[in-house]
């Protein structure tokens, strides 16, 4: 399943495959996901919209600056494959940097595989 905030939680599917094939129409209970998904989401911008250091650093925004910043806040831009494979060499680094590298936090085949995608995507110049 995607890991994003508006995942719905098992017991909700649940529920909703139970409604479903209880008899229940597509579309209603299609209708029931979306509100559910979109009851969240507003739950979320209110969370969001209440977190004062939040709305600190946006106060003084207009219009649709603060639209832009909500928006930022709900939606984040997953990290680069740049930024991913900087991530994973810099907690290596940590551990080497502090004597207590071990097998369990040397880089593992995804940690590999991460830096190599990083590196073959850099130009060859």
């Amino acid at each position: 399943m995607i890991d994003h905030p508006i995942t719905p939680p098992p017991e909700l599917l649940q529920a909703l495959s139970h409604q479903f094939h209880n008899g229940e129409s597509l579309e209603a209970t299609w209708a029931r996901a979306f509100q559910a998904g979109a009851d969240q989401e507003l739950g979320a911008c209110c969370t969001q919209l209440s977190d004062p250091e939040w709305y600190d650093a946006i106060r003084n925004l207009r219009g649709p600056f603060r639209a832009a910043e909500l928006r930022t806040a709900r939606r984040p831009k997953p990290p680069s494959m740049k930024e991913q494979a900087l991530a994973v060499l810099e907690s290596v680094a940590v551990h080497e940097l502090y004597g207590n590298a071990t097998a369990d936090n040397r880089l593992s085949v995804d940690d590999m595989r991460t830096i190599r995608l990083a590196l073959e995507a850099l130009p060859d110049d």
